[in-house]
């Protein structure tokens, strides 16, 4: 997916770069699979503001996607759409008994193509098997970590896991982080990179365009009132007077950990994506 660039007319225009959208082949959403997107802009249930920097933006439906793969039926893809919701472009399938569904579209998926699903199914991209099916080596993507709940690893643009070893019931993936990981055997994937590769090189150009997604303006902690903010305070620019940044709670920031130490998923993690 290339993007397009425009001539600097405006100032917003003179690096802005967004997709050209040759792949999608479907411009409309399939109503059967639409549902409304309430939006909370960030607050909780007494309508307090829990997630800063939230609000407005466009209208958006959510697209129902099938991470489960549960119906083995082939299925023939009959467009290839964009989705707000997530960076990754969404396939629609039907089969043969009319049953509509989306998947997220793979690198090289296109209209007309069969998906198939099941332990017998061939190495190909859009592809669902268990990944004790999978050869070695394979790319693959939209990964359960719990057998039957869904795909929850590897599913936005351009990403791709490789299986590098099955063993003793598990099989250790490295993930698009250069974390390795244990996965159960009887857990499914999809073959293929997930397609929309180039999204990485979009550039959104203007403020404007932030709001249209919802997000709301970052205000620095070192141009806050020292009420407001730890970094706040002083004449004129002033350093923020601590070792280290901090969160607008005084919590450290800018690279401190925040895992658990006990977490209980720690023994499913062979090496760590920053490990040397």
């Amino acid at each position: 997916m290339p993007t397009k660039k425009f001539k600097p007319t405006t100032p917003s225009r003179r690096h802005m770069a967004v997709p050209t959208f040759e792949e999608i082949t479907k411009f409309s959403p399939e109503k059967s699979l639409v549902v409304i997107k309430k939006k909370f802009a960030g607050r909780n249930n007494y309508g307090r503001i829990t997630v800063r920097h939230k609000g407005g933006g466009n209208k958006l439906k959510y697209r129902i996607i099938d991470f489960k793969r549960q119906n083995t039926a082939p299925a023939t893809v009959i467009g290839i759409e964009y989705d707000p919701n997530r960076t990754a472009y969404i396939a629609l399938l039907q089969n043969e008994a009319g049953e509509k569904s989306y998947i997220v579209a793979p690198v090289g998926l296109k209209d007309g193509d069969v998906v198939y699903t099941g332990a017998d199914a061939d190495i190909k991209p859009g592809n669902t098997l268990p990944i004790e099916n999978i050869p070695v080596g394979t790319f693959i993507h939209n990964i359960e970590l719990y057998p039957g709940k869904g795909a929850q690893l590897v599913r936005s643009a351009g990403v791709a896991a490789q299986l590098i070893s099955k063993e003793n019931g598990i099989a250790q993936v490295r993930l698009p982080s250069g974390e390795v990981r244990i996965v159960r055997l009887d857990c499914k994937a999809t073959i293929g990179q997930v397609g929309n590769i180039e999204h990485d090189t979009v550039k959104i150009g203007k403020a404007g365009k932030t709001r249209h997604m919802g997000i709301r303006p970052t205000v620095r902690g070192s141009v806050m009132n020292p009420c407001d903010h730890p970094h706040g305070g002083g004449e004129g620019k002033s350093p923020i007077g601590r070792p280290s940044p901090v969160t607008p709670w005084g919590k450290p920031a800018l690279g401190y950990k925040t895992r658990n130490k006990k977490a209980r998923t720690d023994k499913f993690i062979v090496r760590r994506r920053n490990a040397k």
